[in-house]
């Protein structure tokens, strides 16, 4: 710790005492140039009054003096404890023994013999005011010390942990209030002893200054804790001095215990949770695939009897057409329609439960070829309603090829299905969308009115009940086909009145070099129009 030397706020001060104004003058000049102020009395009673409110370096005290000699006024400034030890020298013309003893006996520090000779008074008073300027200095230093030292215990009673500062060889010096708690001692009885006595292994890790080190703490009483320290070093003119900050940590040992107790069952909860997750999955699966095989054994083996109904049916209904009452021909017609109906729900039930049991791995699925069959598949419906559909460059999917086409085919299906009175306009379109693409099939075909977005992706909901042929499956399998490949579906009004569908698939299967290709290509392609056409 270093010091700054303080600065001496008041210059030191010599009284000169002679009853002859003409001595203190001639006292005046033989200390000009002195770094000291000088205060002139001329007499004992008025250097005593100097000296009730004032601090001197020296006192020149002329021995002869009327009422009141030197000596008498060397006696009375003795008498004063602020003013016992301040220097005096006595100015006499008269050289004797008894003089020189009695001053001394009154505490003079020397004697000055008239005629003074002005070197060597000033010599001699300089001395003391050097002294006077140093001892102040010390004092100064003094009191920065002390407040440096009362702060710096008032820091270590105010810290949390137990502090004990220690010599090198681990001899405590200086303890705070809460190494007494800790410990069970009075810092009296810790002052002087060994560091080793409260934390055995002190002396293996002091040199890790800084780290924080848990280690074996033992109390008073004998009994062991847990602890952890910090060495802080400080280099001294007095040597290395290690400052140990001490932390009982038994709390946090049991806190860490319990919660190392918790993560333990919480991990044996979480492999029983998987284990039943994992057996209730495959009871799942296999109920499914139960479910499955059952819609697909009912689907497929209905069929043929229902197909034996309608062709008996209708072949009834030609030979007998005319020969029966009305209510026979209309019964028998309510038949055949019915027979038909239920074949065809048997067909998209059988194409429901199929969707996610395909064997082979997925594939990566050209969705611009997917369109050009889509679109063969439709074009008896596309030509009958004067419609038209048009997509953009598309991406390749990761998926299984007649899945995709049958996704696009029930969308545009519906969209020619439910138009409006124009002609149906259809484009597909996509875009990427974070880390998926997004295809959107829009119409201008009569809409889906919010309230029923969610509903129509349920299996056999239907919103325009028989006025339209279907079986209220096909949106169900669109929605089953997208979430077999991690994506979702939805629909929102488009921007011409119609519908639009949109859906989301994975980006995986597509390179960079295929999203730019995607993303730069401007052309349109058309179901009507095979040939590409710059879109206008």
């Amino acid at each position: 710790m270093s010091i700054q030397e303080p600065r001496i706020k008041q210059e030191p001060k010599v009284l000169l005492v002679d009853d002859s104004p003409d001595n203190l003058v001639s006292l005046e000049a033989a200390l000009e140039g002195l770094d000291a102020k000088l205060v002139t009395a001329g007499s004992g009673m008025e250097a005593l009054r100097q000296l009730l409110d004032q601090d001197f370096a020296a006192i020149i005290l002329d021995v002869k003096m009327p009422e009141m000699d030197g000596f008498q006024t060397a006696e009375m400034i003795r008498s004063r404890k602020r003013s016992r030890h301040t220097p005096i020298l006595f100015l006499t013309g008269y050289k004797s023994d008894e003089h020189l003893f009695r001053g001394y006996d009154l505490g003079a520090v020397d004697f000055l013999f008239k005629p003074v000779v002005p070197e060597i008074l000033r010599s001699k008073v300089s001395v003391f005011v050097t002294l006077t300027r140093n001892t102040d200095l010390l004092r100064r230093q003094a009191e920065i010390l002390s407040k440096a030292e009362q702060k710096f215990r008032s820091l270590l009673e105010a810290a949390p942990d137990a502090m004990v500062i220690s010599a090198d060889d681990g001899r405590i010096n200086l303890v705070n209030s809460e190494a007494e708690k800790l410990f069970g001692y009075h810092r009296d009885e810790l002052a002087g002893g060994n560091i080793q006595s409260l934390l055995p292994a002190w002396i293996g890790f002091r040199a890790s200054a800084g780290a924080h080190n848990e280690v074996r703490a033992i109390r008073k009483d004998g009994t062991y804790f847990p602890a952890e320290i910090s060495l802080s070093p400080l280099h001294t003119e007095e040597g290395l001095l290690v400052t140990s900050a001490i932390r009982d940590i038994t709390e946090r040992k049991k806190i860490d215990a319990d919660i190392r107790e918790l993560n333990s069952r919480l991990e044996q909860r979480v492999a029983e949770r998987t284990r039943e997750l994992r057996d209730s999955n495959e009871a799942l699966r296999q109920s499914n695939d139960d479910l499955s095989q059952f819609a697909y054994a009912a689907s497929h083996d209905l069929q043929e009897p229902l197909r034996m109904v309608a062709l008996y049916g209708q072949l009834f209904q030609k030979r007998y057409s005319g020969k029966l009452d009305q209510d026979a021909d209309q019964a028998l017609g309510f038949m055949i329609t019915g027979a038909q109906r239920m074949e065809m729900l048997l067909r998209d039930l059988l194409d429901y439960s199929q969707v996610g049991s395909d064997q082979e791995p997925p594939g990566q699925v050209p969705c611009m070829e997917v369109l050009s069959k889509v679109t063969f598949n439709l074009q008896s419906a596309i030509n009958q309603n004067d419609a038209v559909i048009t997509w953009s460059r598309l991406p390749p999917v990761r998926a299984h090829e007649i899945r995709i086409v049958q996704l696009f085919q029930n969308l545009i299906g519906n969209a020619i299905k439910y138009k409006g009175t124009d002609p149906p306009v259809i484009h597909i379109s996509a875009t990427p969308q974070d880390s998926d693409w997004l295809f959107c099939v829009e119409d201008n075909g009569m809409g889906i009115k919010p309230e029923y977005a969610q509903q129509v992706f349920g299996i056999f909901k239907r919103l325009h009940g028989h006025s339209y042929p279907g079986t209220g499956i096909g949106l169900a399998i669109c929605q089953r086909i997208v979430e077999r490949y991690g994506g979702r579906i939805w629909v929102e009004p488009a921007s011409g009145g119609g519908a639009k569908f949109c859906f989301t698939v994975p980006q995986s299967a597509c390179g960079e070099a295929q999203i730019s290709e995607v993303l730069g290509d401007k052309e349109i392609y058309s179901a009507t129009r095979p040939t590409r056409a710059v879109a206008g």
